[in-house]
């Protein structure tokens, strides 16, 4: 797979930013109930500009609620929420037309600034080249493997330049290996491009791998916060599972320490029935 060119220039993490820097999203007290049912209670939360966040949570945790929430799909009048303007969202379905070619995918809802709409045209065709879609602006949604389908849903919401990315599980249908190469693909767009960005996501792994914060929702509360300060990337040692085994803990999924008493000899079986030492 392509992948999308990085500027030559030095990339700062949101926690060297000034403490006084605005925060790209904020909630203060935000709820959320439907009926007697209370969803989303009393909840504080800021990301700052260029964070990735990632949310963790069981079903029923109100995760999509939030998410929905700071998208803009779900009202939020007489509560004190900010998010910028620019917003973009990726499903774990990626959503696509299947009447309209991939580049018309990309480019729904962009407002043309030329009478032959070649500037949509253009920058639709720099987001692909930038998901390594270049070499199919023409083809139809049904021809597209599930990857590729997801990577023009994620160059349909790049080409909006958007301030917040939200993403929905964008990975969870996709094969395993695919789901490496995408996350590959999200930290270097992510460098690229600045967003701050909420990851919604089941896989306490993958939030480890691509997050500077991880939060876990209880029962419409924030009840944990890990700050990963792993270098990129990362790799399953020592620092990574002790992350997990908290988080985890957290999600009340209880883990074993990993064995540390050394293996003073080890047996061998082989299919002839001979033990090696």
């Amino acid at each position: 797979m392509a992948q999308p060119r990085v500027r030559n220039r030095a990339f700062v993490a949101p926690s060297e930013t000034s403490a006084s820097e605005t925060p790209t999203v904020r909630l203060n007290g935000f709820t959320r109930r439907f009926g007697d049912n209370v969803v989303i209670d009393d909840l504080d939360l800021t990301i700052a500009p260029g964070e990735f966040v990632a949310l963790l949570g069981a079903s029923g945790s109100g995760k999509t609620t939030l998410l929905r929430t700071l998208a803009g799909l779900d009202p939020a009048a007489g509560q004190d929420v900010t998010t910028p303007d620019a917003r973009a969202v990726v499903f774990q379905d990626a959503r696509l037309l299947p009447w309209k070619k991939v580049w018309r995918n990309v480019a729904l809802g962009l407002k043309d600034n030329s009478k032959k709409g070649g500037d949509i045209r253009a920058r639709a065709e720099a987001a692909l080249k930038e998901v390594g879609l270049g070499h199919r602006l023409d083809a139809w949604p049904a021809t597209l493997s599930g990857g590729e389908a997801q990577r023009t849903a994620l160059a349909r919401a790049l080409v909006r330049e958007p301030a917040l990315l939200l993403l929905d599980e964008p990975f969870a249908a996709v094969d395993a290996l695919t789901r490496l190469k995408m996350h590959e693909l999200v930290l270097t767009l992510w460098r690229e491009h600045r967003p701050a960005v909420l990851l919604v996501t089941h896989d306490v792994d993958e939030a480890i791998a691509l997050a500077d914060r991880v939060l876990v929702l209880d029962r419409g509360k924030i009840a944990a916060e890990e700050r990963i300060v792993l270098e990129r990337p990362r790799q399953p040692d020592a620092r990574f599972h002790a992350i997990r085994r908290r988080l985890l803990g957290h999600l009340g999924v209880d883990t074993p320490a990993p064995q540390t008493a050394p293996v003073e000899r080890a047996l061998v079986a082989f299919p002839t029935g001979e033990v090696v030492l």
